[in-house]
């Protein structure tokens, strides 16, 4: 059937969709009920023309500012990068930053071809002047890019870049997660949670 097969090969284009999961879904979406299927066509069609990125922080938003953004009660003078949009949303759950965000929609990853033009890098340099950010000036850039090769990697390079404003520069810490027994953690976990020690 050239349909479910169309249905299934667009499946797989998504990120984290096997073969296998491509072919479940489609033929979960092939039982489901019409209003279903048409409720799930629409909220697709809804979210593509909606959703846009925030002119300032590039987190996806329905209007020109983010609700972070545009919030007046959080610190515009704390600047924290992350990655992709979800990472916005995992911080907020934490309930522990009270700053902005700066979405650099990627990381660095030279063998893909992903250098820092692919992503909002100028934007956030942009930033660091007192116009950029809403009339604040930034006084911390918070590094929160994953703990990957290629998060290390971009962190490195705005760490470097960054030194050039007068701000301060802090990568968030890594290592023992809470209620880990140290006889399940690697040895690189370890390592830099020695490492990133503080005064207790």
């Amino acid at each position: 059937m050239k349909s479910l097969d169309k249905l299934i090969a667009n499946l797989r284009r998504l990120p984290g969709v096997g073969p296998k999961q491509a072919q479940r879904l489609a033929l979960h979406l092939f039982r489901a009920s019409e209003p279903e299927t048409e409720a799930l066509v629409a909220a697709l069609r809804e979210a593509k023309e909606r959703i846009r990125t925030c002119s300032r922080c590039f987190d996806y938003s329905e209007s020109a500012l983010c609700s972070l953004c545009g919030d007046p009660g959080r610190d515009a003078g704390l600047v924290c990068v992350v990655e992709d949009p979800w990472d916005v949303r995992a911080i907020e759950r934490s309930g522990s930053y009270q700053g902005l965000y700066h979405v650099l929609h990627g990381a660095l990853s030279p063998l893909d071809g992903v250098g820092p033009q692919a992503l909002r890098v100028r934007e956030l340099f942009e930033r660091l002047g007192s116009a950029g950010n809403g009339g604040v000036s930034v006084r911390e850039v918070i590094l929160a890019t994953d703990l990957d090769t290629e998060g290390e990697a971009t962190a490195l390079y705005l760490a470097e870049t960054l030194r050039r404003w007068p701000v301060k520069i802090t990568r968030i810490a890594q290592g023992v997660p809470l209620g880990g027994d140290l006889d399940y953690i690697d040895e690189r976990t370890l390592s830099c949670a020695l490492t990133a020690r503080r005064e207790f």
